[in-house]
């Protein structure tokens, strides 16, 4: 099914010339798997605090732009990594290991906007990493790592990072908090739906493939 992980292609492509410069200074794939899961977790943990005593400001802006620049580093990391032969076994657990524990942290920083349903968010943020979990599950039956969308990591950061902004942006236009929450809550059962789906595709072709 359609997803935004189908686009890493090209824009592995315009960063080529980039990754080749950080391979000729001595960066190497786990740095930089290690340094976005920091980068993740400093930025939640500032959202979260900030927004507990704070108005909505444009510094959760920060959260779609964070999005959009750790696409870049997770294309990267992979970069050095298959076309640097800089692939190792422990670079294989930071790959995965790194990625849940950002996204997990960066979609419960929201937790803090009381207008957003406390449970509902959880429920997601475990099914993300269910989505994962299936995914990775595939080597165990002799198939390859399952991407399958429709709701992968790329998907949901573009998900989350709509919610951020619409936090942002309604305000300006009205002050109901309840049609705030009905967005953004409707946008996450939306994600959770379509996390459901992804966890049965990616189970489904892992054993389709294997026949």
């Amino acid at each position: 099914m359609p997803s935004i992980y189908q686009l890493k292609p090209a824009f592995q492509n315009l960063l080529r010339p980039f990754v080749q410069k950080l391979f000729n200074i001595g960066i190497t794939a786990n740095q930089v798997t290690l340094l976005a899961m920091f980068i993740s977790l400093g930025l939640s943990f500032f959202l979260y605090q900030y927004y507990l005593n704070h108005a909505v400001n444009g510094w959760l802006l920060l959260f779609p732009l964070w999005m959009l620049l750790r696409m870049a580093f997770n294309a990267i990391d992979g970069m050095l990594a298959r076309e640097f032969k800089q692939q190792s076994n422990l670079g294989a657990f930071y790959n995965e290991l790194c990625d849940v524990i950002s996204d997990t942290a960066l979609y419960l920083c929201l937790i803090a906007f009381g207008f957003i349903n406390a449970k509902l968010l959880l429920l997601i943020a475990f099914l993300a990493i269910l989505s994962e979990y299936t995914g990775v599950m595939a080597p165990l039956i002799g198939q390859e790592r399952r991407y399958d969308g429709p709701m992968g990591k790329s998907d949901r950061a573009f998900w989350f990072s709509l919610i951020t902004v619409v936090i942002v942006a309604l305000p300006l236009f009205t002050t109901n908090l309840q049609l705030l929450g009905l967005i953004c809550n409707g946008i996450l059962i939306l994600i959770g739906l379509l996390l459901s789906l992804t966890i049965y595709n990616r189970i489904k072709n892992s054993l389709k493939t294997a026949l």
